[in-house]
């Protein structure tokens, strides 16, 4: 459950990062149109504006957490399950199918 819901929130980051980088794209189509050299296509970080900005990282800050809590939550589910199986060993219940 834990790695799902990481995975959740991670797609959900991970969109909202594309409908970010759309809107930078809109938002600064004509940037370097006003911009005195003609061959600087790059929008800067100090040229974003303070919403953008701050959406941005929030996005990516989300990204990150929700990488981490799907591959630690998926740590511990294939260890969780080693242990459940190394106990039905050890009781001598039959068979474990292999995984």
């Amino acid at each position: 459950m834990r790695a799902l819901c990481g995975a959740i929130i991670t797609a959900g980051a991970l969109i909202g990062l594309g409908l970010t980088a759309l809107a930078i794209g809109t938002r600064y189509a004509e940037f370097a149109r006003y911009d005195t050299n003609p061959n600087n296509y790059i929008v800067h970080w100090r040229d974003l504006d303070g919403g953008l900005a701050y959406v941005l990282v929030f996005l990516s800050a989300s990204a990150m957490i929700g990488l981490g809590i799907a591959f630690v939550g998926l740590a511990y589910h294939h260890e969780r399950r080693h242990r459940e199986r190394l106990h039905h060993e050890a009781q001598g219940q039959g068979r474990v199918l292999a995984q």
